[in-house]
């Protein structure tokens, strides 16, 4: 079977970390820079960072319009921590402007600053099966504070969300690329292999 081809957004945040991620779960890791690096890939991950460089920088570079034209074709899309408040569709604390792909609702920072970093283990549920434990890892992480019609809860903690999906949209609160077995980089390159 061809290996997956997965894109990392790579502008700013430890899109490196993914890289490892995806490779050590048999997908091909390829940087991407330009919006013409989407082309012919089957999934593209936005990696944590700071959620407002990477706007300008998604603007300045224009994934803006290519992003969303990636899923239209039939590419998937991960976005973590920072990419997952890129792709949604409210943003609050402060409001700021995102790409509106995923109809939840934010709020930046909401698990504490840098010094308030954690790991906890939550749950995850995908494709019907059964829940199974998971490391997550919460640096100046956004909290999901609204979940919209239609919308696939499929990682938890505490009762709260912390990965939801919808079709080919994957946003996650957390860093998954700082705990091994890299279950959702498995769970992300099988989706997107099925392209």
């Amino acid at each position: 079977m061809e290996r997956a081809r997965i894109g990392l957004l790579a502008l700013q945040g430890d899109f490196t970390a993914h890289g490892r991620a995806v490779a050590a779960v048999g997908g091909e890791a390829i940087e991407v820079r330009r919006p013409e690096r989407l082309a012919g890939l089957d999934g593209l991950i936005m990696p944590g960072g700071e959620s407002t460089t990477l706007l300008r920088l998604i603007d300045e570079y224009g994934f803006r319009e290519a992003i969303p034209e990636f899923v239209e074709a039939g590419g998937s899309v991960y976005g973590t921590c920072a990419g997952l408040i890129l792709l949604a569709r409210e943003v609050r604390d402060p409001v700021q402007s995102s790409l509106g792909m995923i109809d939840v609702t934010v709020k930046r920072n909401a698990y504490g600053r840098q010094v308030d970093s954690f790991a906890a283990i939550g749950s995850l549920r995908a494709n019907g099966g059964p829940p199974v434990s998971a490391e997550m890892v919460f640096i100046r992480a956004p909290r999901i504070t609204r979940v919209g019609e239609g919308i696939e809860v499929i990682g938890e903690l505490e009762g709260e969300p912390t990965l939801v999906r919808r079709g080919r949209i994957w946003a996650g609160t957390f860093h998954p690329e700082l705990s091994q077995p890299f279950l959702i980089h498995r769970m992300f390159v099988e989706a997107a292999r099925r392209r």
